[in-house]
């Protein structure tokens, strides 16, 4: 599957672990304020608000980040592991994965630098990620990683 990159403003939806690899992708060391993460129980819905690195705009050598809404329907539980909610310090997200346990139900996880993670029960993976404004500079990109 080809990546297709592009500077303009995302909106992307997943319905299956391979939609959800693409917003990973575009959502790989985004920055996140753990203030701006909330789980509504009632909605069954699971949100968080972040500053992506725009990868689309960094083929081109800009070096941008775009604020970004990320949210998750039918989900039934959240834990985290190693996550601090009411933490002051930003944690950088790295991936995002998607694993079926009694389809279409199964777990989506989201891994954060230095081990943090929170997982997410879902009835089934319905997530929408968009940008909510304008790309801003920022000064150096996010460290190469293996």
């Amino acid at each position: 599957m080809q990546l297709m990159l592009s500077p303009e403003p995302l909106k992307l939806l997943a319905f299956d672990g391979e939609d959800l690899e693409v917003i990973s992708t575009h959502l790989q060391d985004a920055v996140v304020a753990p203030a701006e993460i909330a789980w509504l129980p009632r909605e069954k819905r699971f949100a968080l608000v972040m500053d992506r690195y725009d990868w689309c705009g960094a083929q081109s050598g800009e070096r941008t980040r775009r604020r970004s809404g990320l949210h998750f329907e039918r989900v039934l539980g959240v834990k985290h592991s190693h996550f601090e909610q009411n933490a002051s310090q930003k944690a950088v997200l790295l991936s995002i994965s998607f694993e079926v346990s009694d389809d279409p139900a199964g777990l989506v996880t989201l891994y954060f630098e230095g081990g943090s993670a929170i997982r997410l029960e879902v009835e089934c993976l319905e997530a929408a990620m968009s940008d909510l404004g304008p790309a801003w500079p920022c000064g150096s990109p996010p460290p190469a990683r293996v």
